[in-house]
């Protein structure tokens, strides 16, 4: 068996008097992906923060291919071969690639100056190692993707010969082309010889991935496995800890009356002569590939974007929706997919993002009623299960399920017939979307209608009653739950984009 390249020992953190990392224990070894499991205040991030430089740990030791180390800062861990990707990119957008990848430790001409050339052959060099052949290396990182700069992150790290990666939540913005790319750019990595921290909540890319898997809860240790030791079942379980049955508990609601009726709606190019109904205690799912028109058409309903033609009937009257104003007096609301930019204001209060969207219920005049807006966050919290301090405390403070948790609370608070959820449990952990799924299953038994946008087929599959399936902007398949398959739908995700490709070989 290779011995360990970094072994942590002991580790322990506390911020203000709270413990938040209790005697944790953890190694990686060369040419190894070792998966970092738990949810969101599970210690993951500490743990991480002191492998990394970032945090100084109040007790433990980490030793480093056989030496003890005391890292003071990043660069102290940089230099002992360890280097992160974090979620939130770390690069200067008016810089090039090249510049990036080598900045602060350019190779210098005997002159001393900037050997350019050789900074543009190294960083070429390193980019065709992760098969990124198609990256110019002068191109400046802000007109590149996510994906992209994601690679040139791999590239910067593997400049300084790091021989252990930290990956933090990889794949939390990349499409899914884009997930499987960056998971052939770690399995190359491996292959050479790097070991990589990986941590993730998307429990297929770790059983893809990972050779060994550390489990943590309320920052302790629950225990490591071979990857080949687990299945999901029990893993989720060492997370959460408590058994799952599934992660998908689908209610049996009673499914009434037709609410919410579409007929030959169109918007642009993403939204072409759709269809369908939506009824009372229903989860509609609506799968697709990114770019088949699902947000696009969530937008359109919302009165984000303009019909330019066709039908929309609410509760049997054809109504028009020019305005997310009129969407709601309607009884539409719309849980965007990116909670962080289009629902919540980070800053503020938990109390005051949940009055966002009915900030006339909790006022009079100009002036808040304080008593009034209290009581129905706290009543919110209660009922979703809102982990918090307080009310008052910042929503930016929460983790990804609880966050999502306030955005959902803060369009209950305008009691809608119709609940457009676009990716409602993106960036969230096990325990948290199984807790989201719960919340929508006592949503339908309410009467609430569900319009439900996922990039995940699991969840597609296990919380709808019907899914609709689009693919260019147009409706390629409504399959009925008893009937869905990952098969059939995968087969009408991309039936526009294949139909589109003979077209054009034809033409």
């Amino acid at each position: 068996m290779t011995l360990p390249f970094v072994i942590m020992t002991g580790m322990s953190k506390s911020f203000i008097g709270v413990k938040v990392l209790k005697d944790v224990s953890f190694d990686v070894r060369p040419g190894e992906v070792h998966a970092l499991l738990g949810e969101n205040g599970a210690g993951k991030s500490t743990l991480i923060k002191m492998l990394s430089g970032l945090y100084t740990p109040d007790s433990g030791t980490i030793v480093v291919d056989g030496k003890e180390q005391k890292f003071a800062s990043t660069r102290d861990a940089t230099a002992a071969g360890i280097a992160t990707v974090y979620q939130e990119l770390l690069l200067f957008p008016e810089l090039t690639v090249a510049e990036n990848v080598f900045l602060g430790h350019y190779p210098r001409s005997p002159g001393g100056w900037i050997d350019w050339p050789e900074v543009r052959a190294r960083t070429r060099a390193l980019l065709d190692r992760l098969d990124t052949f198609d990256l110019d290396v002068d191109a400046k990182v802000l007109t590149l993707s996510v994906a992209q700069r994601q690679r040139v992150e791999i590239a910067k790290a593997l400049s300084r010969n790091a021989k252990i990666l930290i990956m933090d939540e990889p794949t939390a913005s990349l499409v899914e082309a884009d997930v499987q790319r960056l998971m052939h750019v770690v399995r190359q990595l491996r292959a050479r010889g790097v070991g990589i921290v990986y941590v993730s909540h998307r429990m297929s890319e770790i059983f893809a991935l990972a050779d060994r898997v550390t489990v943590l809860r309320d920052g302790t240790l629950v225990g490591t496995r071979d990857i080949g030791e687990v299945d999901e079942r029990p893993l989720v379980s060492m997370m959460v800890g408590r058994p799952i049955d599934s992660l998908f508990p689908k209610a049996e609601a009673a499914i009434g009356e037709t609410v919410l009726e579409v007929k030959k709606l169109n918007h642009g190019r993403h939204v072409r002569d759709i269809s369908f109904t939506l009824r009372r205690g229903e989860i509609l799912g609506i799968a697709g590939l990114v770019g088949s028109g699902r947000t696009e058409l969530a937008l359109t309903l919302f009165g984000m974007t303009p019909v330019t033609s066709g039908e929309i009937v609410m509760e049997g009257r054809p109504v028009r929706i020019a305005s997310p104003r009129q969407a709601r007096e309607l009884g539409i609301a719309y849980v965007p997919e990116d909670r962080g930019l289009q629902g919540l204001v980070k800053p503020m209060a938990i109390r005051k993002n949940v009055s966002m969207a009915t900030i006339e219920k909790v006022s009079s005049g100009i002036f808040i009623k304080a008593a009034v807006e209290a009581g129905r966050a706290l009543e919110a919290v209660k009922r979703l299960s809102i982990r918090c301090r307080n009310i008052g405390q910042p929503v930016g403070e929460l983790s990804g399920g609880n966050q999502q948790k306030v955005v959902i609370a803060k369009w209950l608070e305008t009691n809608p017939r119709v609940l457009i959820l676009d990716e409602p449990t993106r960036g969230v952990d096990v325990g948290a979307k199984a807790e989201i799924h719960t919340i929508m299953g006592e949503l339908v038994k309410q009467g609430v209608a569900i319009l439900m946008i996922s990039s995940e087929l699991p969840e597609v599959l296990g919380m709808s009653d019907r899914i609709l399936v689009m693919s260019g902007g147009t409706v390629t398949d409504e399959i009925a739950r008893a009937e869905a398959t990952p098969e059939r739908v995968g087969a009408a995700m991309t039936a526009h984009r294949a139909e589109a490709d003979r077209t054009g070989e034809a033409a």
